[in-house]
């Protein structure tokens, strides 16, 4: 397993910091620490703790070959999301969360292969047959699918889990996912419900430095998990081509003959 988080690190990055406290969620209770200044503490070793449990069950999940989907439409998680979502080779969402995403998958799909079509289309020169006007119109409709699809296009069917970062906003996105009992690793802020996420990871959702630590650290485990599942398919194909040989040279083998 990847190396465990420093509390030092945890608190470097301001994960500590949770909202005012007249904004808390009282469920989020047993991971505050205190309140300081009128806003409250994030229990850090709550924290380190939390993000250990989802990082293995995370590596796991890729282990099995699904694809996690990456959720955060907030600016500040943004650009840091997409980084470390594409690193891993992992669907993300940074746009405008789609309605239907999950619970009306198949109505997505259909947009991302029309996409697919469309770059058919200029690759095989039906393209330049349209009039200028349909050029437009097509281009314009592949420039919004890109935006809003582009980065799932090879995510074929429903994720394995997603991991969110903030569940107030991506609300809709948490709400499909626990209709459809997707496993939800997500921050968790001092004024959510972590009651309605599997895998609530008690930080601050709204620094950047913290979102991208802990975003930083399941992308990290979910390319170990790929890397084991790699490692296991070597194995068995090596263990494979080791039986075909063994049977190939017992074929060859001259038999005995009685004398």
């Amino acid at each position: 397993m990847s190396k465990k988080i420093e509390i030092k690190e945890l608190l470097d990055a301001g994960v500590h910091f949770g909202h005012l406290t007249r904004k808390w969620n009282p469920n989020m209770a047993p991971y505050i620490y205190t309140a300081k200044n009128e806003i409250h503490i994030i229990n850090l070793y709550k924290t380190a703790a939390k993000l250990d449990e989802a990082k293995t069950a995370l590596a796991k999940i890729a282990a099995s070959g699904r694809k996690i989907l990456f959720v955060a439409t907030k600016k500040q998680g943004k650009d840091i999301v997409a980084k470390h979502a594409s690193d891993v080779n992992m669907p993300y969402i940074t746009e405008r969360w789609p309605g239907g995403m999950l619970t009306n998958f198949v109505t997505i799909r259909k947009a991302v292969k029309k996409m697919a079509a469309i770059d058919r289309m200029k690759q095989d020169g039906t393209f330049n047959t349209l009039s200028k006007k349909e050029r437009l119109q097509v281009s314009r409709l592949r420039e919004k699918l890109e935006k809003n699809l582009g980065s799932i296009s090879d995510m074929s069917r429903i994720p394995g889990a997603i991991v969110v970062v903030d569940i107030i906003k991506e609300h809709i996105a948490v709400a499909e996912a626990r209709k459809l009992k997707i496993p939800i690793f997500a921050m968790v802020d001092t004024n959510t419900d972590p009651r309605l996420v599997q895998f609530p990871v008690p930080a601050n959702d709204d620094a950047t430095r913290s979102i991208d630590l802990i975003v930083g650290h399941m992308a990290e485990a979910i390319g170990e998990g790929l890397s084991n599942r790699k490692a296991d398919k070597e194995k068995a194909q090596a263990a494979k081509a080791v039986k075909a040989e063994t049977k190939d040279a017992k074929k060859t083998e001259p038999k005995e003959t009685k004398e």
